[in-house]
């Protein structure tokens, strides 16, 4: 396996085909910019402060494998 690019700028298809080493390596405080032939497309960055995020409903209390969208959207309609 290649290992990962210094220049953080990787190809989607080097993404899909090594997600679990960059998914390691954005927990691990690293940036990346991913490109689609040439053109960049997305950014994946760490979250930097995670404190900034609140739990608004934990849908596997309901179900321990979670919910449809289309279930709760027909929910709130």
């Amino acid at each position: 396996m290649n290992t990962l690019n210094q220049t953080n700028t990787i190809s989607l298809k080097q993404l899909r085909e090594q997600f679990p080493k960059y998914i390691e390596a954005i927990n691990n405080g690293q940036s990346f910019t991913v490109v689609k032939r040439s053109k960049p497309i997305f950014q994946i960055n760490p979250i930097t402060d995670e404190g900034q995020w609140t739990t608004i409903i934990d849908f596997t209390e309901i179900n321990e494998n979670g919910v449809l969208a289309d279930d709760v959207l027909k929910a709130l309609s």
